[in-house]
């Protein structure tokens, strides 16, 4: 439900807070007071594009923020706003959007940035907007689908079941068809695979075998200097050099002399320990630099043969991956399409097989959709009937046709249209051929009045000037079914008419004034006797006399006794 809405420079809203509370909630003030922009507000907060024309004169930004109370269940919500990572544990919903004049958006829901697609998507679930593009959709084969199969839960159980089934007789169908189509270029492809996969296990690929194919090509590469180095540092270690002797002997006097020196003083016994765990270090350092320097060799035929199995491996490198494994798993992956290719016919059997039981399966769930959704059509088209009636349509005809399709579609294999005829002798005709802007709008009513009480998905609604082009005794009918709404939803309603605007729970009234050359709107919660004078203004005009004062009086009693008769 929508607590708060608090508007900075949109338009003539200047800085606007406003408290909305559950039930009707009726906006009125006279035309051009900023009753639609408060709306546009909502619809900035829902997701609606809003450029930075809408900016107040002189102000480089616009801001609003909504504040929603999550007390309804909402699970689609819920789930939607964790995969976003956004929290809503403490059962409250801020969004926030700002627009710059240079054109920049920020959206922020509960303190996390959106996109405007986010925002749209998440406004689908909080409010119902209803007004003249919505009761245009309303002539869409989706809408109609929709407004069906959610009246009945059982229906949307079915529902879900065939779908189960229709998306793996689909994946199924679509695998058998680009099989189909591969078997074309198999004969090509065959070849292909079958040279790569000789290719690769001629090779006799070892893992990690380029790596130490290159470390021994390095080696040998490099065997005149590694000699070298070998040499001299054994010379170094053992032999000693032109300029001295052997690391070895020095290190093995200072060995003796620190041996000699321990007998008159100890003080030096761990040097002595270090000298001595040096010289057996370096001495078994020499060993093995001997052992190295007599076991190598170099061979130019070896390392020519080194090279040559290299340059077969760089080959299959570049060809299949960067390395022994990547290539392996490549011919891994070409065995596995040569199996597939030569298991073909029975892939395909063993797939028609599957798709032929899973259509049995996929007709008796879309027989059952059909059965529910024609029951559904008929309660429904019953209510709405009635609600038209109720609405001064007491000639009107309204049903709703469910018809088999003749395929499986993902909302199962049945056509819907909305049939519609104003008067009697009319032949029915669907709705989009014969609703005029007025019909439309109530029925799109009666629809909305029949379906807030089973429709838990959304808590709010919005009728923005449901009322135009209508009055006296239908002005009441439609009072009464939005009360119904309301019984059961948030309903934000803007209205003219004071037999809607009575009905109200909490009344608001927008006005504006002028200061300094700027005009500024503001938004004030009417007390019960500010909300009679106000019914009287809308009833008889400027002059509000006794009279219509009693008579406002009278409506909001009648009013009130009604919405206790609803509760």
């Amino acid at each position: 439900m929508l607590k708060t809405l608090t508007v900075w420079n949109f338009a003539l809203l200047e800085h606007v807070q406003v408290e909305f509370g559950p039930g009707l909630n009726i906006l009125t003030g006279e035309t051009g007071a900023g009753k639609s922009i408060l709306i546009d507000s909502l619809g900035a907060i829902l997701g609606q594009r809003i450029s930075s024309d809408s900016i107040r004169t002189g102000c480089d930004w616009l801001r609003v923020e909504a504040v929603f109370s999550l007390e309804q269940e909402l699970p689609e919500l819920h789930a939607f706003l964790t995969s976003q990572a956004i929290d809503d544990s403490e059962g409250m919903l801020i969004i926030t959007r700002q627009v710059t004049r240079g054109g920049r958006s920020m959206v922020l829901v509960n303190g996390c940035h959106v996109t405007l697609a986010v925002l749209k998507q998440i406004g689908s679930f909080l409010v119902d907007v209803h007004g003249q593009n919505e009761n245009l959709a309303l002539l869409k084969e989706e809408s109609q689908f929709n407004l069906l199969d959610g009246y009945d839960p059982k229906l949307s159980e079915a529902l879900a079941a065939y779908r189960q089934v229709y998306d793996n007789w689909r994946s199924c169908s679509q695998q058998y068809a680009e099989k189909e189509q591969a078997s074309r270029e198999y004969a090509q492809r065959l070849d292909m695979l079958r040279w790569q996969d000789k290719e690769i296990e001629g090779a006799q690929l070892k893992a990690r075998e380029d790596e130490e194919l290159e470390a021994q090509i390095r080696k040998l590469s490099h065997a005149e200097k590694i000699a070298g180095f070998v040499e001299e540092s054994y010379n170094l270690l053992e032999n000693g050099s032109k300029e001295g002797g052997s690391v070895l002997a020095a290190l093995s006097r200072v060995k003796k002399n620190l041996m000699d020196m321990s007998r008159f003083d100890e003080s030096m016994a761990n040097a002595q320990k270090m000298v001595e765990e040096a010289f057996i270090s370096l001495q078994e350092a020499a060993y093995e630099l001997r052992d190295y320097g007599e076991g190598m060799e170099f061979s130019p035929e070896k390392l020519d043969k080194l090279q040559r199995r290299m340059d077969v491996i760089y080959k299959l490198r570049k060809k299949y991956g960067a390395t022994i494994e990547d290539i392996l798993a490549h011919q891994e992956k070409v065995r596995q399409e040569l199996q597939d290719i030569e298991n073909y016919d029975d892939d395909m059997q063993e797939l028609a097989k599957q798709i032929e039981k899973l259509q049995q399966e996929l007709e008796a769930k879309a027989e059952a959709v059909t059965k529910l959704r024609v029951q559904a059509a008929k309660e429904l088209g019953t209510a709405i009937g009635k609600q038209l009636l109720a609405l001064g349509m007491p000639k009107a005809v309204f049903r709703i046709a469910v018809t088999r399709a003749g395929k499986f579609q993902p909302r199962g294999a049945d056509a819907v249209a909305m049939y519609f005829s104003a008067n009697p002798g009319e032949a029915e005709k669907p709705l989009q051929k014969v609703a005029s802007g007025g019909e439309l709008s109530r029925i799109a009513l009666a629809i909305k009045t029949v379906a807030a009480a089973r429709d838990a998905s959304v808590p709010s609604m919005v009728f923005d000037e449901i009322d135009t082009g209508i009055g006296g005794r239908t002005a009441q009918m439609v009072a009464e079914r939005i009360a119904l709404v309301a019984k059961n939803k948030q309903v934000l309603c803007i209205t003219h008419l004071p037999q809607i605007a009575c009905m109200a729970d909490i009344h608001l009234y927008i006005s504006k004034s002028t200061t300094d050359g700027a005009t500024n709107t503001q938004v004030h919660q009417l007390t019960e006797r500010e909300r009679i004078s106000e019914v009287a203004r809308m009833a008889s005009g400027v002059d509000v006399t006794t009279a219509s004062l009693d008579n406002a009086k009278e409506m909001v009693s009648h009013a009130m006794v009604f919405k206790n008769n609803l509760r």
